[in-house]
């Protein structure tokens, strides 16, 4: 069961949801089905051994040093 990343259309609510077989995706902040699927970093990161590109240096990748230590930049 894939565990997809979406943002809705309606209300730009960002969520994670697991989809199973032919279900459609609803938004579980107002049941919108307008929805937007993102790439899911742990989905790239799973298995590839191509880097993969976080933007700048913002902290957000937990790295005790702090923010921009980690190089993603």
């Amino acid at each position: 069961m894939p565990i997809f990343e979406y943002v809705c259309g309606r209300c730009v609510s960002a969520f994670e949801l697991i989809v199973q077989g032919d279900q459609e995706p609803v938004c579980p902040e107002c049941e919108s089905t307008e929805l937007e699927k993102k790439l899911s970093g742990f989905a790239v990161g799973a298995g590839s051994t191509a880097p993969v590109a976080m933007g700048s240096a913002c902290g957000s990748c937990g790295d005790p040093r702090g923010p921009g230590a980690c190089g993603l930049d």
